[in-house]
């Protein structure tokens, strides 16, 4: 097996080495095709997670430079030790700052929206790549926005 491309998957997707590497097996070591063979185990997972009780989280806070602009946004995991993850906590901020920069009514407007760092990403491939990386169901419970004068 090429150390390399184990290497790199690991890096690019965040799931186990020893993921990675049945992928890369399965795939014949193309790593677009054990690619997608993650993102479909990761589906298959995550459908069996989704009705775990999520206890735990976080509430995140974003203000802009501006400071007429702010979020408050509460996202929920299984375990305090997601919730206190550096990893966990920057995709806190990271939808912080989402919710401040495009409007959303609701929490599935808000999951249905493009990333504003990556298009080709919606914010909820962002809390699913969370979900299988930290092996927990992983939600955005509610949110609110504020913008000055409105």
């Amino acid at each position: 097996m090429d150390i390399k491309k184990l290497k790199t998957l690991r890096e690019e997707t965040g799931v186990s080495l020893a993921l990675c590497k049945k992928a890369l097996e399965e795939s014949g070591e193309d790593l677009e095709k054990a690619k997608k063979l993650l993102q479909q185990w990761g589906a298959e997972v995550l459908a069996k997670k989704a009705t775990n009780i999520t206890q735990e989280g976080a509430i995140f806070s974003y203000v802009h430079h501006n400071k007429k602009i702010a979020s408050l946004v509460e996202i929920v995991c299984q375990t305090d030790f997601v919730a206190k993850n550096e990893e966990f906590q920057k995709l806190g901020q990271e939808i912080a700052m989402q919710v401040a920069s495009i409007k959303a009514n609701t929490v599935e407007e808000l999951l249905n929206q493009a990333y504003i760092r990556d298009p080709s990403k919606k914010i909820s491939d962002l809390l699913n790549e969370a979900a299988l990386k930290f092996g927990e169901n992983i939600k955005i419970t509610r949110f609110l926005r504020w913008q000055l004068g409105l």
